[in-house]
């Protein structure tokens, strides 16, 4: 069984979750209008991640005899500016999630729930990857400079 402050810290990740969601895919709105559709297909297909991992919180409260809650999902931005400004707000963004999921694993730990804290150890790994990917988006970027940012717009939109 799930405690109560796990299953609520848990739930505000849940709706931090879609707010990621819906901030990708308002970036993937805004690369597609801006004519990079490589990219475009990159952060939409980043927003579908982020509301898979939506899903597989919630059902983990589930299983645990919780019960997983939506609460109200903010407004997120519309204009992000260059590839390399959308970018490295992909990147600032992924940092601040990481350090969302590890204070999730401090609360696991401090109400003593092994199960909880191995199933957010997935996450923890997950985020050293989603930082290592967007840092080298950001870097990719940098030396493509405006020659080259076609190229990356194709690369990137070969994501699977």
């Amino acid at each position: 069984m799930i405690t109560e402050k796990l299953q609520n810290a848990i739930n505000e990740q849940i709706t931090a979750e879609m707010w990621s969601s819906n901030l990708y895919l308002a970036m993937s709105f805004y690369m597609e209008k801006e004519g990079y559709c490589g990219m475009a297909s990159w952060l939409k297909k980043q927003s579908f991640e982020e509301h898979a991992h939506a899903c597989e919180l919630a059902s983990y409260i589930i299983k645990r005899g919780g019960k997983a809650k939506l609460d109200k999902v903010d407004v997120v931005p519309n204009d992000f500016g260059t590839p390399l400004e959308v970018f490295e707000q992909v990147y600032e963004h992924e940092c601040r999630v990481s350090k969302m999921i590890d204070a999730l694993v401090d609360v696991a730990a401090a109400e003593k729930d092994k199960a909880s804290q191995d199933f957010l150890w997935g996450f923890v790994r997950e985020q050293v990857e989603e930082e290592a990917t967007a840092a080298g988006i950001v870097d990719m970027v940098k030396k493509a400079g405006a020659a080259g940012i076609f190229f990356i717009d194709a690369k990137l939109g070969e994501r699977k």
